[in-house]
């Protein structure tokens, strides 16, 4: 180890941040591996989060699903992506994405696409140049297409 904080100092400063917020493993040993950790000492420490029920994978989804959806407003192919590249299962990523309320999901597309439609500046009198904006952003949120295409008919721009 190379790390000026010791293994007991680390597992304290882990304990408190996982407590303090859900964390993934992923993002636990990325940290612990900025600390100077080695592979086994980060993973004994992360056993040790795990059998104490500090970092949850079930939990950290639903937390993290949750908060990207109603906060950040994010579509579920975007919260999946970012999932994966936090190396979550396929599994939790599915099982997390279901707690998404479809009525809600919709609710905020039609939103999005209607306050997308209103920043849109008078100039761009052509609706394809409008619908095309509407379709980017939307698509950058992380919504499917067939959903994006359906709030856009909706708007019915004229």
């Amino acid at each position: 180890m190379n790390s000026s904080i010791t293994y007991l100092e680390a597992k304290a400063k882990i304990e408190a941040l996982c407590a303090n917020q859900e964390k993934c493993q992923y993002d636990i040993d990325k940290k612990l591996f900025d600390w100077g950790f080695d592979e086994d000492e980060r993973n004994q420490l992360i056993s040790h989060l795990i059998s104490f029920n500090f970092i949850n994978e079930e939990r950290f989804t639903l937390a993290y699903v949750s908060g990207k959806f109603k906060l950040k407003k994010w579509g579920r192919l975007k919260i999946k992506n970012q999932l994966k590249l936090k190396k979550i299962s396929d599994y939790s990523i599915n099982k997390g994405l279901k707690e998404i309320d479809l009525d809600d999901y919709w609710s905020t597309i039609v939103t999005l696409s209607l306050k997308k439609a209103n920043e849109i500046s008078k100039k761009d009198e052509n609706n394809w140049i409008k619908k095309g904006k509407i379709y980017r952003f939307l698509i950058s949120k992380g919504y499917e297409h067939e959903l994006i295409n359906e709030a856009i008919y909706e708007l019915d721009l004229k």
